[in-house]
């Protein structure tokens, strides 16, 4: 049964329960890591630091190589409903989306990405029979890797029938990069009080929430035809693509700033500054603007600032922490890029916890789980 209209709509109604998700994750990287040793009879090593993180670390001498998989998620679903609606296939972008889940995370290490794979499981062989859709999803997944500037090294492309609904795909990509030289690495190993906590803008909604946007159109009168502001309507502003972050933190390279430490912001929304395990507070000061998708879910699904910022990206897709003195260089290198940035706050000593200020919220230390 749907919530009444009128109520509100949190994420885990709209299917996903983070409580019952996490504890699986937390065990499958306690089990992954007894299997590191491993490697010392390749001659390589891990990065312990690298566990919990977005991407896993080795050391294999003169470079560490950095790894990824990610998986897109639902926002397919909303591609074809609004192919049924539209008449146009929007495959092109969710191709950037799927790219843009591994290599977002892959350069928070500070990883240069290098490869990626592609995999594309559909529900049978008769969802390739739609060449345009087809296309669009080829054309947008070269386009994406020509952006971050990283080489489509294959994939795989099977017929699920029976596993993946008939008509439907489910989409992943992996990511392998190279952090050289090895200084380039955000472990976390710098990040400190006086840090300054620099935001990168989002195009909306990303890949992240999806379950809860849709679950919202249920409640639409006009569904995803709704218009959320003149000439823009609810389908098309959430298949705005993810914004991908490579060629900012490629920059950043070029241009000496040191990223001390990086988070994608994806599910568990603004919670993911949280992420490194130290004992440090992070307050904001400045918020950036909410895109118009975004507020519009926040109105309609009525959720109170603590449940949208701990929940979608709210404007801030990325998030970088450098000394102060860099804060400022961080900003005009990602504007340069075409990436919208704000220095937003700053890392303290003290109990782990967040306060967003303008918006008078705070999460603990335990607000996330991930190791």
């Amino acid at each position: 049964m749907n919530p009444p209209q009128d109520t509100p709509l949190s994420y885990e109604q709209a299917g996903v329960q983070y409580e019952l998700i996490d504890p699986l994750k937390v065990a499958a990287q306690r089990a992954a890591a007894a299997t590191a040793p491993q490697l010392a009879g390749h001659g390589f090593s891990e990065l312990a630091a690298s566990r919990g993180e977005s991407a896993y670390v080795v050391d294999v001498g003169p470079f560490c190589i950095a790894s990824i998989v990610e998986c897109l998620g639902t926002k397919t679903l909303v591609a074809d409903e609004m192919q049924h609606l539209t008449g146009r296939s929007w495959y092109a972008g969710i191709a950037q989306d799927t790219i843009a889940m591994a290599v977002n995370d892959l350069v928070t290490v500070g990883a240069t990405p290098l490869v990626v794979q592609a995999y594309w499981a559909a529900g049978g062989s008769a969802w390739f029979a739609d060449g345009d859709r087809a296309q669009a999803l080829v054309q947008g997944w070269q386009q994406a890797c020509e952006v971050c500037k990283v080489a489509w090294g294959g994939g795989e492309t099977p017929a699920l029938a029976g596993i993946v609904e008939p008509g439907r795909i489910d989409l992943a990509a992996a990511c392998t990069g190279l952090v050289n030289p090895k200084e380039r690495l955000s472990l976390g190993e710098r990040l400190g009080p006086g840090d300054a906590i620099v935001l990168l803008g989002s195009s909306g909604i990303h890949a992240n929430g999806l379950s809860l946007a849709r679950k919202l159109a249920e409640r639409l009168p006009q569904g995803y035809l709704t218009e959320i502001e003149p000439g823009l309507g609810y389908g098309e502003a959430l298949l705005a693509p993810t914004v991908l972050y490579a060629p900012v933190t490629e920059a950043l390279w070029a241009a000496g700033v040191r990223v001390h430490y990086a988070a994608n912001i994806t599910g568990h929304g603004w919670r993911k500054l949280l992420r490194h395990p130290k004992r440090l507070a992070y307050r904001i000061h400045t918020v950036p603007p909410v895109p118009a998708v975004l507020r519009f879910i926040q109105q309609q699904a009525q959720q109170d600032d603590a449940e949208a910022y701990g929940t979608l990206n709210m404007g801030a897709g990325f998030a970088l922490f450098v000394a102060a003195a860099d804060a400022e260089r961080t900003v005009a290198v990602a504007q340069a890029c075409g990436v919208p940035a704000w220095v937003a706050g700053a890392v303290e000593a003290g109990e782990k916890r967040l306060v967003i200020e303008p918006l008078g919220v705070a999460f603990g230390g335990d607000a996330l789980q991930l190791r």
